[in-house]
């Protein structure tokens, strides 16, 4: 599973830029599944047929944060917006990499006196943010790097034995976790894997990919906060390792009780280690899903994650392994 996980979260696609790692999913998946469609959002949707026409969906998001240049300078410099919730502070020190161009660059800071920088860097926002391509001219930067170029963190993969880090594991884990559920599963009722756009740009893609599927249970696949750092979140109780989480609420919904009692039910029958996760903040595809079409049965199912939306988020595999037992032993339940 590391190298699945290794070739997703080094494919960039960032939101509204999703055809890279939907060609990846769709490879992947190739001789697991029983058709696919495109919709025209881009929301990649799949299935495996099961014993009955009853419809289990299971969704992850598979864009990724990331920005886009919106300005150039008489100098070369390039000024970017934030494409979802990128922190200007996640940005220092490293590079960004514009897409279809294949162009790095070096993230700078605003700052004509030093007390004028330190006051920058303290109080810092995409205003004061620039990036530097090694450009000359304008000219020279506009022909390298147009403004409307989408750009990632550039970062590596890095496997550190049973802890993964590397950008994007929001939410390619997720898209991992679904993708080997799919693999590894003889479903009893038909399965739908849906790889949507734009999650982080509104929960765009889920608003929609659901509406003509209309399962009678949807699983929202996503990763989540961590608590168990130093000084960790004293409001929350997730730590790497102790299994994948069954979401009680976090700002943007409340998991239908259906949902959490049979993953907790599933989780408890098959030995399988499992936290229960209540996000102060923040919100995953859940929300839009049970909001489709007359409404649909909802919850979600995370993956707990160190420094989210920074360029090294951290994942432990075996919470990604649980989450695979977890969802399989799900999809195969007759009951739903």
């Amino acid at each position: 599973m590391k190298e699945l996980i290794k070739k997703l979260t080094e494919t960039n696609s960032p939101s509204g830029r999703e055809s890279n790692i939907r060609e990846v999913i769709l490879k992947e998946l190739d001789g697991y599944i029983d058709g696919y469609e495109v919709d025209r959002l881009g929301n990649l949707v799949v299935w495996k047929r099961g014993k009955t026409d009853k419809k289990i969906l299971l969704d992850a998001h598979m864009d990724e944060i990331g920005v886009v240049a919106s300005y150039i300078d008489d100098k070369g410099f390039i000024r970017i917006e934030p494409v979802g919730g990128v922190s200007p502070y996640n940005l220092m020190g490293g590079r960004i990499l514009f897409l279809d161009v294949g162009i790095k660059g070096v993230i700078g800071v605003e700052g004509e006196t030093n007390s004028d920088l330190q006051k920058n860097l303290k109080e810092l926002n995409f205003d004061k943010v620039f990036v530097d391509i090694g450009a000359r001219t304008k000219e020279e930067a506009e022909r390298l790097v147009p403004v409307g170029t989408f750009g990632v963190y550039s970062a590596e993969f890095v496997d550190l034995g049973k802890r993964l880090v590397s950008k994007a594991m929001d939410d390619r884990i997720g898209c991992a976790v679904l993708i080997e559920a799919i693999k590894r599963s003889d479903p009893y009722h038909t399965l739908y894997g849906t790889f949507s756009v734009q999650e982080e740009m509104g929960l765009v893609g889920a608003s929609v990919v659901a509406f003509n599927i209309n399962p009678e249970m949807a699983i929202a696949l996503d990763v989540t906060a961590w608590s168990d750092t130093p000084k960790g979140y004293k409001r929350m109780s997730i730590e790497l390792g102790k299994g994948p989480c069954i979401k009680i609420k976090d700002s943007a919904s409340i998991s239908d009780r259906r949902v959490v009692d049979k993953l907790r039910n599933i989780a408890e029958a098959n030995n399988i280690p499992y936290q229960i996760e209540i996000l102060i903040f923040g919100g995953t595809n859940a929300a839009a899903l049970q909001r489709t079409s007359a409404g649909i049965v909802s919850g979600t199912l995370s993956i707990p994650c160190r420094y989210v939306h920074s360029p090294c988020e951290m994942i432990d595999i075996d919470d990604a392994e649980n989450a695979v037992k977890l969802l399989n032993a799900l999809v195969e339940d007759s009951s739903i």
